[in-house]
């Protein structure tokens, strides 16, 4: 059984690097990451190049600035100043959340060690993905791919794992027997950073864990109790523990803080794009996907009325404006420039109303799709695609306007709502090719009778006659009714500014051959009507046509209306 280690060495520093994308064009400029409550900021953190150029520990922010003018000017080696960046605990806990997303991917017993550190048990990953060396090389891959740098050791005792990825650069794998001489080279340093116990050893000349190691354990618990024999263990690559389960967690979030505010679309669309390839990467090790995106913006104030804050309280802390937008997807999508595309269009047709400081994205996770097209089936549009066609159809004609009509629930006439166009799965397919099937099945001579919608509808002339109507007038086109059947009388929502009152009726009119030509330009012809005018008979295309209508009478406007033709 071996277990691999997975350290990130300068773990603030990273945190902050992979969140602000301008640093990381600088790795090799010197970075001092900051902490406190202002005025007291402290360096709480650096990169080797900031230690190489002087940089301590605990140094003021005052002091770092100045420090990184004097060393400016001394040495032609550093003239770029120190690059000070302050301490993001949202942003290290989204590194820490990636790590383990990453670490999840390779296997999944994993222990979530240390906001740096992560353990990993291999036992059973040799029939996927090899030897230990294969397994450690793409687990380095994967790190790598969600902007950290790593170093990882392998060993059968997992402290030694432990100590082994912090003392040693790169990959490191420690044989079995060896623990003990491989170890001793390393500080003692990487066991404890309590300062009592460094001065310790120090006061002892104990720098290794060699000499730590050869120690006795009784004289040693005796001066330092059992945190000295548990410290000799570990030196001796020893102590031996069960490794501790962490629970997968559904969430996905990061964040971006930005120096600068952000207000046009383009450097807006750099940033969600950096955001949106951590997610995707993220999701892609956990072999999932995104069900849809919640961004939420943090905007600039405004100082547009400081006049009057005058009369206000001015202890009052002002409260933060927020601009949220959330994209929901018809099927799971993993692909960043695909929901960069939406994002954008949505931005483009509703702006924030002021600069962006700060950026929060969420991804709710779903499911991988899983699609398996039928030799006999056509192929249907990428949902991918049709979403960009979908969202920048939306643009230009409303969010409302487009979608699919859904019947509401309600006796108003014609009431329906737009709803979500989604594309049918597979399911869908076969149900309504069951459908098709018992349709065929049944006798080929029954007729379905649809009517056609008018919207809006047309204004007619009625001529009533024994309370029904008799003679009805259309853009110039005078019909005799042949059959009524009616009235049905409908209200409702009276308590509304939009009440209806409505009296309709079914009508078989006939239209004079003279009127027909008209009537085609004016309203819909019924199905029948255009299979006669088909035909070459001369007696059916001159003579008088005929057709199912329904009109209805708006007890509110006191007029008659066109509601469409029977088909």
């Amino acid at each position: 059984m071996a277990f691999a280690c997975v350290y990130i060495p300068d773990f603030l520093v990273q945190a902050v690097m992979r969140g602000q994308p301008s640093l990381g064009k600088s790795t090799l400029a010197p970075l001092a990451v900051i902490s406190g409550a202002p005025p007291l900021w402290n360096v709480v953190a650096a990169n080797p190049a900031a230690f190489a150029a002087g940089i301590q520990l605990g140094m003021t922010k005052a002091q770092v600035a100045q420090f990184g003018n004097v060393v400016g000017a001394r040495d032609t080696r550093a003239r770029s100043t120190v690059q000070i960046c302050m301490r993001s605990e949202s942003q290290e806990k989204a590194a820490h959340a990636a790590l383990l997303d990453a670490a999840w991917s390779v296997s999944p017993r994993v222990e979530d060690t240390a906001p740096d550190t992560v353990i990993l048990d291999l036992e059973g990953l040799d029939s996927l993905l090899g030897t230990d060396g294969n397994i450690v090389q793409e687990l380095s891959r994967r790190v790598a791919a969600i902007g950290l740098a790593a170093r990882v050791s392998v060993a059968e005792n997992m402290e030694v794992a432990i100590h082994a990825a912090r003392g040693f650069p790169g990959i490191t794998f420690i044989p079995v027997g060896q623990e003990r001489l491989r170890l001793g080279v390393l500080p003692v340093g990487v066991l404890t950073t309590e300062t009592e116990t460094l001065e310790i050893f120090e006061r002892w000349g104990v720098e290794t864990l060699r000499a730590l190691a050869a120690l006795p354990v009784l004289q040693l618990s005796e001066r330092l109790g059992q945190e000295g024999v548990r410290l000799s263990e570990l030196a001796r690559g020893v102590r031996k523990r069960s490794l501790v389960l962490a629970q997968p967690s559904s969430t996905f979030t990061e964040e971006m803080e930005l120096d600068d505010a952000v207000e046009e679309l383009e450097p807006l669309s750099f940033l969600l794009g950096r955001l949106l390839d951590q997610l995707c990467a993220r999701l892609e090790a956990r072999a999932l996907a995104v069900r849809a995106v919640r961004v939420r913006f943090e905007l600039q104030p405004s100082f547009e009325k400081d006049f009057q804050t005058l009369q206000e309280d001015l202890r009052k802390k002002p409260e933060v404006k927020r601009f949220e937008k959330v994209l929901t997807l018809p099927v799971p999508v993993r692909n960043a420039k695909t929901l960069l595309k939406l994002l954008r269009l949505q931005l483009q047709g509703d702006p924030p109303s002021a600069p962006i400081q700060k950026i929060y994205m969420t991804a709710d996770p779903a499911a991988a799709r899983v699609a398996q097209n039928g030799l006999f089936v056509p192929s249907g549009p990428d949902p991918e695609k049709l979403e960009v066609t979908v969202a920048r159809l939306a643009k230009l004609v409303g969010e409302g306007n487009l979608g699919r009509a859904e019947l509401l629930d309600s006796h108003r006439p014609e009431s329906f709502r737009m709803t979500r166009f989604n594309v049918a799965n597979e399911q869908n397919k076969r149900r309504g090719k069951r459908e098709l099937k018992v349709r065929d099945s049944s006798d080929a001579r029954a007729t379905l009778t649809a009517l056609r919608v008018m919207r809006p509808p047309q204004a007619v002339r009625v001529e009533m006659r024994n309370e029904q109507p008799a003679r009805v007038y259309l853009h110039g086109m005078r019909g005799e009714v042949v059959a009524a059947s009616g009235p049905w009388r409908s209200s409702g929502d009276w308590w509304q500014e939009d009440a209806w009152h409505q009296d309709e009726w079914d009508l078989e009119i006939e239209f004079p051959a003279l009127s027909l030509v008209v009537a085609q330009h004016a309203a819909p012809v019924p199905h029948k009507q255009k299979s006669e005018q088909s035909q070459p008979d001369t007696q059916s295309s001159t003579g008088p046509q005929r057709g199912l209508y329904r009109i209805f009478y708006d007890a509110l406007l006191q007029g008659w209306f066109l509601r469409g033709v029977y088909d």
